[in-house]
């Protein structure tokens, strides 16, 4: 269903446009015109090359690599926003950024996902809407409103297309527990449930400890937030290969793919990879990534935003927490 409004408009930072572009048409809207450039210094450049007086304007920004360019360009677009009269500055962050720092795991240590939402408040945001944080409680962390969407139902549809032998839901650890066992449940997959444990000695090292269920056989459906270097995922596959699994079907909402990550996920025992657009990806990916887009989710949130209603219809189970 399209907007019908011309106090409604979108734009794009640099980290994701076609996602904002694929947004747009979904709405039946014409993506915004800004001009973002940089100076000879680095320093960033915004201009808003049509008015924005009394719009409401939803600026598109995932902190993907390089993150601390497209955040600060971000906060730049905000300023610029605000000095032109814009009635409400929305964000979509389709990935959060710096949200696995979101508490303190060690002594004097930053909580920087509080920071960022700290600096965006502060800079002029009126309302931030985002897809699987790491963790929920940083909506708290916020002192406007943040819509928490979830990739799940779009996971969860793409999943029942396949004929997957045997299957079962893993959690890769307890932190994702929740999410796994929702996927598991009758509102989504209804299958049975497993989960790992996992220490992690550094930053981007896990070591699988134990796996908690029965998964001799049967084809494990891998869940995750977001999948970095891949190391964490392999050592995972490996695990439950070695307790006789299947090949492994891997879920995540954001594909941070840094490092080797696509190299190491060309792996022969990950059957699939089903990750969504929230980050740009490059063209050509390995034969097993699959790519399933988030605009229509995220135009329905605007929509619902503009018009007035409730977030939790977009959901099966009324939402993520």
């Amino acid at each position: 269903m399209n907007i019908h409004s011309d106090r409604v408009m979108v734009f794009s930072g640099s980290s994701n446009p076609r996602l904002a572009a694929a947004m747009c048409k979904e709405l039946g809207l014409e993506l915004g015109r800004v001009k973002i450039s940089r100076f000879k210094s680095g320093e960033i450049y915004v201009h808003y090359e049509e008015s924005i007086r009394n719009c409401d304007v939803f600026l598109v920004q995932s902190f993907s690599a390089p993150i601390n360019e497209h955040f600060v360009e971000l906060l730049v677009m905000i300023d610029a926003a605000k000095r032109a009269s814009a009635r409400t500055i929305n964000l979509v962050l389709p990935y959060y950024g710096y949200a696995r720092q979101e508490r303190k795991s060690a002594p004097r240590e930053p909580i920087s996902a509080k920071m960022i939402a700290d600096v965006l408040t502060t800079a002029g945001a009126n309302r931030v809407v985002t897809i699987d944080l790491h963790s929920p409680a940083i909506q708290g962390f916020f002192n406007i409103p943040v819509d928490h969407l979830t990739a799940l139902d779009l996971i969860c549809d793409e999943l029942r297309k396949l004929d997957v032998p045997n299957p079962i839901v893993v959690s890769p650890d307890a932190g994702r527990a929740k999410v796994a066992e929702k996927l598991a449940g009758a509102d989504y997959l209804d299958l049975p449930f497993a989960i790992m444990i996992k220490r992690r000695p550094a930053h981007n090292e896990s070591v699988i400890t134990h796996v908690i269920g029965e998964v001799e056989n049967c084809t494990p459906i891998v869940i995750e937030d977001l999948i970095d270097t891949g190391s964490t995922i392999v050592n995972v596959v490996e695990g439950l290969k070695e307790k006789g699994a299947r090949d492994v079907i891997v879920c995540a909402s954001h594909p941070v793919f840094s490092g080797e990550a696509l190299k190491l996920l060309d792996h022969p025992a990950i059957h699939r990879v089903m990750v969504t657009d929230s980050i740009a990806l490059p063209e050509v990916l390995p034969p097993n990534i699959q790519v399933l887009s988030v605009a229509p989710l995220l135009a329905d949130a605007v929509r619902i935003i503009h018009e007035g209603g409730s977030i939790s219809v977009l959901f099966k189970s009324g939402g993520i927490t």
